[in-house]
C-alpha cells in the first residue's frame, strides 16, 4: 500500500512563501510520476502541479506558473511544493498525489494514491 503524507502548509500573508512536501512510503517512489492538486471550499479539486519519474518533465496550472515550482528528490521519497508570491486565490486544501508509470500530467484519473491534504490560508 503506498501512502503519501503532505506537511508545511499554514498560515501566510499575500506575497509570502510556502514550502510544501510529500513523503512516500510503501511503493517505489522512482517509479511514480507525482502531481499536486488544490480543492478550495466549493470548487473541484483541481490539478496544481505535477513532475515526471526523472524530474525531467514538469507541468503546471497556467494559475501557479511562474510562482510555484515541483521538484523531487528521489533519495527521500520526496515531492515538493515551492509557492511563492501567494495570493488569496491560492487558498485550499493542497493534495499530493502518484502516478504509476505516468508523467505528471493534470488528468486525476492518471493518479493511483493520494494524501491527506495539508491546508494553505492566504491572508490579505
Amino acid at each position: 500500500q503506498v501512502q503519501l503524507v503532505e506537511s508545511g502548509g499554514g498560515l501566510v500573508q499575500a506575497g509570502g512563501s510556502l514550502r510544501l512536501s510529500c513523503t512516500v512510503s510503501g511503493g517505489t517512489f522512482s517509479n511514480y510520476a507525482m502531481g499536486w492538486f488544490r480543492q478550495a471550499p466549493g470548487k473541484e479539486r483541481e490539478f496544481v502541479a505535477g513532475i515526471s519519474w526523472s524530474g525531467g518533465l514538469t507541468y503546471y496550472a497556467d494559475s501557479v506558473k511562474g510562482r510555484f515550482t515541483i521538484s523531487r528528490d528521489n533519495a527521500k521519497n520526496a515531492v515538493f511544493l515551492q509557492m511563492n508570491s501567494l495570493k488569496p486565490e491560492d487558498t485550499a486544501i493542497y493534495y499530493c498525489a502518484a502516478s504509476k508509470y505516468g508523467l505528471g500530467t493534470p488528468p486525476k484519473y492518471e493518479y493511483n494514491d493520494w494524501g491527506q491534504g495539508t491546508h494553505v490560508t492566504v491572508s490579505s
